[in-house]
Parts: C-alpha cells; structure tokens; sequence
C-alpha cells in the first residue's frame, strides 16, 4: 500500500525552512524512539545545497540524536521532496539508512509543517513553537487522513516548556532499544 501521488508543497524555499522545528505528534520511523520526549529537528543549509539534519529527543533522561543529510529527489523538480540518509547506528555509523521527506503541507509563515511519504507509514507534524493551535492540528489531522494514512497510529509527542538541554548524552545505544520495541 502507498501513494506515489501525495499532495506535495511546490517552491518551498529551503532558506526558510532552515532552523529548528519541534516534532507535535508522529507515526515514528523504525529507529526513532518510542518515548521521546521534546523532539526537535534542526536544519541548516550546506554549502552544496544540501541539509544538515540533527534530530533529537530525550528519553529516560538521556539526549539521542542522529544527524544526517536531506537532499531534493529531483533537483529539477519544483516539489518538495527531499530524500533523508542517515548512517546507522550512531554509535559507529556504518550503515546508510535512506528515506522519503515529503512536505505535504506548509504554513505560508513556515510556523507549521505536516510531513509524510508516499508509503504512509510514516507522518510528521512539525511547528516552530513547542506547541501547535489545536484547529492547525486538527485541519493537518484531516488532509493526513484524506492523503490516506491513518492517523489513529499518530502519537503526540510530550513538549515541555522548559526541557533537559544539558541532560547526559545516550552513547546511541537507543537505537537497539528502537529495533526492539522499547
């Protein structure tokens, strides 16, 4: 099941996209942990026109993270849909993990982001500030759902005012516990 003709943004500039971006709810990728709390995302732009990426999150009290590169699937295209590699596992980076990055939706302000792929396992609601307008929410919930994915599965993620920033560094060991289940 999948749906190679997902709605996607046209002519997003990346410039703006750039900055952090705090993760409101998900249907989780395989290696991202279960129970993180004050995820985020940060982009910034590389001098070859690709994105860093560096998400992290904190779980148990520990900071993980995983940094990776996103880049335009087809650089001729107007369409926001990027691919992800990250190198796995973060402990000794050895295998590249790649993925789809498709930005289904965007606030004109790029205050907000739904994020999805064409296989809909995976979604992503992204904003600005650690918390989003439940109407916001609730309208990005809706064009999920009529994209086709099940957003029953979406998992909101704990945002909290004032999060850990100097918490212990995981070694990555998260990573295994993700395989697992945990």
């Amino acid at each position: 099941m999948g749906k190679e003709n997902l709605q996607v943004v046209k002519g997003i500039d990346l410039q703006r996209y750039m900055g952090v971006w705090y993760e409101i709810a998900s249907v989780p990728s395989f290696f991202q942990p279960k129970n993180g709390e004050n995820t985020r995302a940060t982009y910034s732009l590389n001098d070859d026109g690709t994105v860093h990426v560096l998400n992290e999150t904190f779980t148990d009290g520990k900071k993980s993270s995983i940094e990776g590169t996103a880049y335009k699937a087809d650089p001729k295209s107007d369409e926001a849909k990027l691919k992800v590699k990250f190198m796995v596992p973060p402990f000794l980076p050895i295998i590249p993990v790649y993925g789809n990055y498709w930005v289904l939706q965007l606030d004109e302000d790029y205050q907000w982001a739904l994020i999805g792929e064409p296989s809909l396992k995976y979604l992503w609601v992204l904003c600005r500030q650690r918390q989003l307008d439940e109407e916001i929410y609730n309208r990005l919930l809706e064009h999920a759902q009529q994209e086709g994915y099940d957003v029953k599965r979406l998992h909101k993620t704990t945002q909290n005012d004032n999060p850990e920033t100097e918490a212990p560094k995981d070694k990555g060991f998260w990573w295994i516990k993700a395989l697992i289940g945990k």
